[in-house]
């Protein structure tokens, strides 16, 4: 990889991470309403598959939309609109944060676990009678790579030699169920038993994404078929914002509060309750934070880090404060 190239996935990374981190903060001052799945800590994986992308290549997300899209180039007041509920927003403001869509980038992201699969399948056949060497690419997490129409979607895109990567992001919790208790087997071999080539890799380092990402596109490009990443991350802020589990365990009062209040509803003692409590909560330690990993490999050019580091921040200040003046102009006028 090319040093400017790694410079450029950093960027990408950063401008994703402080807009969500400025949406968490609209949020939990109410203006963002409902739930709101953050894509923090799957920079990497976004950066490194989405900066291989070329135009007329597809994209099917799931719920944690906002990386990718900012990513692929989406206006991100459009974006921010949008979550703010704003008819201006990127999809009149009737989607939300989970059900986006972009038809200059060919873009889709969906609520409905699973579903990113059909809709990738489903792009790359349209992309195959193109015929102009595009491929479409399927993001999910590994609570999806269970659902029947996932496993088909798989199915189907290997017996048609479709062009789709399909991306798994895995961070070992499908909300706040233990993966490796309800999902048997190893998913490598699962790709490999529709005759799909897989690569397992660190989600949380984009060099390593970047060039698995590369060796993966090259071959669906060059022979048409499927081909499968397993990525490994870390969800920084657990399955959503105001996780109560990662609430409790900031606070030891509260978590012994709800363990005590949970142990007879359990059949478990109080000391296996916190225990599996803190176990859900802690998550987000397993890993190390994308962001964190990328910034050490460039810290032998501090002056050049603190530069991009300045210039996205005042970039995403300036998107909020044109979304707020949008939106709030808006309002005053209802």
């Amino acid at each position: 990889m090319a040093e400017v190239e790694i410079w450029q996935l950093y960027r990408s990374m950063l401008r994703s991470r402080l807009f969500e981190n400025a949406v968490k903060e609209l949020w939990e001052k109410g203006k963002i309403s409902g739930e709101m799945h953050l894509g923090t800590g799957e920079e990497a994986i976004m950066a490194g598959v989405v900066s291989q992308l070329e135009q007329g290549d597809a994209i099917a997300v799931d719920h944690r939309g906002t990386p990718p899209f900012i990513i692929r180039g989406i206006d991100p007041i459009l974006l921010l609109l949008e979550f703010l509920g704003h008819p201006k927003g990127l999809c009149a403001g009737q989607g939300g944060h989970m059900h986006l869509f972009s038809k200059e980038h060919l873009i889709a992201s969906s609520g409905i676990v699973g579903s990113s699969g059909p809709a990738a399948t489903g792009f790359a056949l349209a992309l195959r009678y193109k015929k102009q060497g595009n491929i479409a690419v399927a993001f999910f997490g590994e609570g999806a790579i269970n659902q029947g129409m996932m496993l088909e979607s798989m199915n189907l895109a290997s017996i048609w030699n479709l062009p789709v990567l399909f991306v798994c992001k895995d961070n070992d919790w499908a909300v706040t169920t233990i993966t490796n208790e309800v999902t048997g087997g190893n998913l490598i071999d699962r790709a490999k038993g529709f005759g799909i080539e897989g690569y397992e890799v660190d989600g949380t380092d984009v060099e390593a994404v970047w060039k698995v990402t590369n060796e993966a596109i090259s071959k669906i490009r060059n022979k048409g078929g499927p081909q499968f990443i397993h990525a490994h991350c870390v969800h920084t802020e657990g399955h959503l914002l105001g996780d109560p589990l990662l609430r409790y365990n900031r606070n030891p009062n509260m978590l012994a509060e709800v363990a005590n209040s949970l142990k007879e509803y359990a059949g478990k003692s109080l000391d296996e309750v916190l225990l599996l409590l803190r176990k859900i909560g802690g998550q987000v330690k397993k890993r190390v934070d994308p962001i964190v990993i990328i910034q050490k490999k460039l810290k032998n050019d501090p002056d050049r880090l603190k530069q991009i580091d300045e210039e996205v921040t005042k970039e995403i200040e300036q998107i909020i404060n044109k979304a707020l003046e949008i939106f709030e102009g808006g309002m005053k006028n209802d």
